[in-house]
């Protein structure tokens, strides 16, 4: 994860969080694991759904989820967990 915040240029002082969640118990807590049938066909298991969440102080303020009947990743249409669509929610709030 910190790798990752490295190449995105995110500071260890800032309001974003990178977190790992390598067994899928968080995923699964919050009901995100993707249940399509399509990506275990191809050995894809576990699989997070595209999602985003808005948390203040531990409240959850805002959550979406991008993903089709026939895309179940949410390839084709990404926008409602994209950062455009989240800062919508949050003005909203």
């Amino acid at each position: 994860m910190n790798a990752w915040a490295e190449d995105q240029g995110i500071d260890e002082d800032t309001l974003v969080s990178f977190m790992g969640d390598p067994a899928g118990e968080f995923t699964k807590a919050v009901d995100m694991e993707m249940t399509h049938p399509g990506p275990p066909s191809v050995g894809i298991i576990g699989r997070c759904k595209r999602w985003a969440m808005h948390v203040v102080d531990g409240e959850v303020k805002y959550v979406a989820v991008s993903e089709g009947e026939d895309d179940p990743a949410g390839d084709e249409d990404p926008s409602a967990t994209l950062a455009p669509a989240i800062l919508d929610a949050i003005k909203a709030e």
